[in-house]
Order: structure tokens, then C-alpha cells, then sequence
């Protein structure tokens, strides 16, 4: 076990000899392949961007209120089972949505939606079915949804764009274009502007994030029923987004909802109760709540979100210009990703001081998912971050046990860097003393360790002792250890001596960069010893090189002392 540890350190240091910071530089690359491969084929970054927007919106501080004037007149549960004692289940004849119209229609309402496909004839009530498109083809401000099938089916679909009364197309749309689709059944709906998609197309988890407000297909351009009503009420629409991000206003049932029977009833009765301007100048969107009709999607709101609220959504964006905004795609997560991971990479390259990047990192992170956070509260932004923050950590992560390790490592070597075939082991250590009248502190010698460490080109190990300590200890003031080990036949020997004396040439001008206060006196002093293989005598033999280092260090300076006082 005590050879495996020591070949798995003289590894690791090793590692640490050959790579240097240039691990931090590879480790960069394979990061930016795998940001530039999962953009591309995995798509995970877009997973963590889904599920952030989800968290924020979902917890949002200021969320923008439902416009009071949508109404949602809702056939829930509780009417389905109220109308069923007179007219079965669903669907029920159309003439009771068309009286139901009509009373509406004599409120003066802004506009009447459906959110109820009709889509094939009521061959058990005929008259009913006459009397309901009587009623629709009166109703100028009614608005009927054109369920848009799978674009794969267009081909065997017999209905055509240009049967579509007043749809937007360019010069040279193809007139024989078919799509799949189905219609209103009723011809009281065919109106130009009338009839529009409700679709709702969830992401790739499934989960309803935004609104298709158009359908570009061949030259011709299928709106969705938001854009109609918005355009019909005279709202400018023309730089909305195809696909609209929606900005929700809360949970499930946020809007104003109303029960269906209980309007119907109360508009039957001889004797209403209800208001009889209830739904004047109001936006009626008749859907359905109830799971039994299968409209219920999941959102980023809810997993269980009524389909017909989340077309009053859209609409409420489309009316006040609020969705959401977002920058998103693949080159926006690659340069975020790319830009992140390679600030990491350059601050661990450069050796930015430990302690104060490691704050500046968290803090920065925080900050960034701060920033996302604010402006999806505020200026109806999301940015999109958090695929790039999560790789930066895991970079940040990779690199941060690198760097501990091969510390680890280099000092397990200091002490323990024998192999088990070695004998001896040869070690140049170079002591400096810097001397002031107050003690520089930490974050001072760890600046000078920095720059003693680029002024290096020798693989070395450079440690700091700082005048802090109490006692005997505080003696030893301001100092940075120097130390290059190897093996007395190993050519490194010369290399580790020339570094030492280059480095003994730089210091002057290397302390005057820093402009270190108080103008410190420098000195230092070389000392060369050797370390013999005996496992338990490792750790004294370091001691004592260290001692007779700094002996010889003072020796030096109590020699030149005494020869400047000796009086001539």
C-alpha cells in the first residue's frame, strides 16, 4: 500500500512536471468540444434551460395580472354533469352553444372565441345544427379554431389554403397547396380573418412553453386565433413572434372563469339573476376545463394547466406585447458556455490567487443566475444562463481537484520524493527573505509568490512563510521557500541550477513591479543538500536541509552586518 501511494504521488507529480498549467489549457479544449457536440447532438444544455425557465417563472416575485376583460366561459365537470339531466352527455346539441351565443351577442362583448372544434355535423339534431350557424353567420365577432394536423398528412389532405377566406400569402404561393387540418364544420365560421390554429405544441419534454401564433407553409401563412382577435381589435401584431414564449400570469385558474350551466341556465330563466351586461365589452373564450374532454396540458406553470386558459395566455400577450423575450439557439448556449469556461481556464492558467478567485467564481455564478432571475421579473427577459453557469462549474470542479491534487502531490514529493528504486535524492533550496517594518501579509507574499513562480522556467515547488505568527515563530518574518528536487545523475540538475541563479537575478526588479510598500529589503541565500532513502527519517532530513538553509542565510547576513560596523 505505502509503494502504491508513492507511485500514484510521484505520478501525479510527475503529471504536474510535464503539463504544467498546460492541463488547465486541454482540459478547456475538452470542455469546448463537449459544449460544441451536446449543442449539436444531446442537447442537454437545452434541457437545463427548460428547467430553469421553469423554476423562475414558476417563483416569480412579480407576475403581471390577467386582463380583467378575458372572460373564460368554462364547461367544467360540474356542467357537464348539470346540462346531462336534460341534454346527455357531451357533445350537446348545437343549439344550446347557439343560445347561448346569442344572449352573449345581445351584451355587446368585444369578441366571442371558441376553443371547441366542431368539426363534423350533428346528424341526430339537424334543425339544431341549422339553428347554431344561423346564429354564427349573425356573429361578426366570432372567432372559430382550425386544428392543424401533422404536416406529414398534408399530401392526402383535399383541403387547400386558398379555400381560407382573406389568408395572408406572398406572390407566388403555390394555389393548388393542400393541408391537413380540420375546419369548422359549420359555413357560418368561413369569414375572412375568422378562423384560426389553437394548437399548442409542448417541447421536446413535453412541457407547453410557448405559443405557434403562425404556421408558414408554401407561401401562405396560417394564423393562430390570438393574432385574429388582436388584429380585429385594431392591436399592432406585426412584430410578434412566430413562436411566442409565453408569460404566464399564475397557476391554473388565474383568469376569470365562469360555469357554463350556470350561464345558460340563468340566461333561460324567466327571472336572471346574473348581470345583464356581465360580458359587455368583455373577450368570451368558451372552452372546456374538465379532464373527461381531454383539454389539460403540462406547462411550465403546472403539470395539469386547462388548454382553454393557456389560449387566453397568448391572447393577453398577444393584446399588452408581454411575452416573454429570450435569447435563445445554439450559438447563443455555445458562446455563453465557451466564454464562462474559458475566463475559468485563463484565472487557474495565470494562477490568480486561490482564495480571492474562488470567491470572485461563487460570487460571479450566483450573480449570474441573480441577473436571469431579475430580469425575468422585471423586463420580461429570460436569460438564458444556466446551462453555461452549470458548465462552468463543472469545469471549475475538474480543475479545482487538479490543482489540490497535484499540490498534494508536489508537497507529498517534497517530503516523501524518493522512488522505491532510488537512493538519493538531491534537493537545491533557495530561502528569501523580504524585511520590512510591518509584516506584508498574506495577500501581499502571495502576489510575490506569483511572480517568483512565472519568473521560474524549472519545475519547483514555492511556498510562502508570512510574519504573522505569534511567539518565536514571528521571527522568521516575510519569507518564500524555493526548492527544486531531483536525482544527482538526472539532467534537471543544471537546469534547476540555472533557474535558481536567473531567479537570484530577477528578484530586484521583480519586487520593484510590485511596488511593495515600505521598500522591503531583499535577501536570500542557496543551499544544497542531499536526502537519503530511509522512509522514517523522510520528514527530518526536509527539517534539517531547512535549517542549515536558513543558517547559512543568516550566517551571510550577520557577516556582512558585522563587516559594514567594524570601524576602519
Amino acid at each position: 500500500m505505502l509503494k502504491l501511494k508513492l507511485m500514484l504521488g510521484f505520478w501525479l507529480a510527475s503529471l504536474t512536471r510535464r503539463l504544467k498549467n498546460n492541463f488547465y489549457l486541454y482540459l478547456a479544449l475538452l470542455f469546448s468540444a463537449f459544449i460544441l457536440l451536446d449543442a449539436g447532438v444531446f442537447h442537454v444544455g437545452q434541457n437545463m434551460r427548460d428547467k430553469a425557465f421553469d423554476m423562475m417563472v414558476k417563483n416569480r416575485i412579480f407576475k403581471p395580472d390577467p386582463d380583467p376583460s378575458i372572460v373564460i366561459i368554462d364547461i367544467n365537470e360540474a356542467s357537464l354533469e348539470a346540462m346531462s339531466k336534460e341534454y346527455g352527455r357531451w357533445p350537446w346539441p348545437r343549439q344550446v352553444i347557439g343560445e347561448l351565443v346569442e344572449n352573449i351577442q345581445r351584451q355587446q362583448p368585444k369578441a366571442i372565441i371558441f376553443d371547441i372544434v366542431f368539426s363534423d355535423a350533428d346528424v341526430y339534431n339537424p334543425d339544431s345544427d341549422s339553428y347554431f350557424n344561423d346564429v354564427i353567420t349573425a356573429c361578426e365577432n366570432c372567432f372559430f379554431p382550425l386544428l392543424r394536423l401533422d404536416a406529414s398528412q398534408d399530401s392526402k389532405s383535399q383541403l387547400t389554403y386558398a379555400q381560407i377566406p382573406g389568408l395572408a400569402h406572398s406572390t407566388d404561393a403555390d394555389q393548388q397547396a393542400t393541408f391537413a387540418a380540420i375546419p369548422p364544420y359549420f359555413k357560418g365560421a368561413w369569414k375572412q380573418q375568422r378562423m384560426g390554429t389553437h394548437n399548442v405544441y409542448p417541447d421536446s419534454d413535453g412541457v407547453v412553453r410557448q405559443y405557434r401564433m403562425r404556421h408558414h407553409d408554401r407561401g401562405w401563412t396560417l394564423p393562430a386565433l390570438p393574432l385574429l382577435v388582436a388584429d380585429a381589435m385594431q392591436f399592432e401584431t406585426s412584430n410578434t413572434p412566430d413562436d411566442m414564449l409565453l408569460n404566464w400570469r399564475g397557476k391554473p385558474f388565474t383568469y376569470q372563469y365562469v360555469s357554463f350551466s350556470e350561464v345558460y341556465t340563468d340566461s333561460s330563466s324567466s327571472q336572471p339573476k346574473r348581470a345583464g351586461d356581465e360580458f359587455k365589452d368583455k373577450i368570451v373564450i368558451i372552452g372546456s376545463t374538465a379532464p373527461a374532454l381531454f383539454d389539460i396540458k403540462p406547462t411550465a406553470m403546472d403539470k395539469q394547466f386547462p388548454g382553454v386558459e393557456i389560449l387566453a395566455t397568448a391572447l393577453d400577450n398577444t393584446l399588452h406585447k408581454d411575452y416573454l423575450k429570450v435569447w435563445r439557439g445554439k450559438l447563443p448556449y455555445i458562446l455563453l458556455s465557451l466564454l464562462l469556461v474559458w475566463l475559468t481556464t485563463l484565472a487557474f492558467y495565470f494562477k490568480v490567487d486561490r482564495d480571492r478567485f474562488n470567491g470572485i467564481f461563487t460570487g460571479s455564478q450566483i450573480g449570474l443566475l441573480v441577473l436571469s432571475y431579475l430580469a425575468i421579473n422585471f423586463i420580461h427577459t429570460y436569460l438564458d444562463l444556466a446551462a453555461p453557469i452549470v458548465w462552468a462549474v463543472a469545469y471549475f470542479g475538474v480543475a479545482k481537484i487538479y490543482a489540490l491534487a497535484t499540490d498534494r502531490a508536489l508537497q507529498r514529493w517534497l517530503a516523501f520524493g524518493l522512488t522505491s528504486n532510488s537512493e538519493t535524492l538531491e534537493v537545491l533550496l533557495m530561502p528569501i527573505a523580504i524585511e520590512s517594518p510591518e509584516t506584508l501579509g498574506d495577500a501581499v507574499m502571495k502576489l510575490v509568490r506569483k511572480e517568483i513562480e512565472f519568473a521560474c522556467r524549472a519545475p519547483n515547488q514555492t511556498d510562502i512563510l508570512v510574519g504573522t505568527q505569534s511567539g518565536i515563530w514571528g521571527l522568521f518574518g516575510d519569507m518564500v521557500i524555493v526548492s527544486w528536487q531531483y536525482k544527482p545523475e538526472d539532467a534537471y540538475r543544471e537546469a534547476a541550477a540555472q533557474d535558481a541563479q536567473q531567479l537570484a537575478a530577477q528578484l530586484p526588479s521583480l519586487l520593484n513591479k510590485l511596488g511593495l510598500p515600505n521598500h522591503p529589503t531583499l535577501r536570500y541565500g542557496m543551499h544544497q543538500g542531499n536526502i537519503v532513502n530511509r522512509a522514517d527519517q523522510l520528514a527530518a532530513q526536509w527539517r534539517l536541509l531547512f535549517a542549515q538553509a536558513m543558517i547559512e542565510l543568516e550566517k551571510d547576513y550577520l557577516s556582512t552586518t558585522e563587516k559594514v560596523e567594524t570601524p576602519r
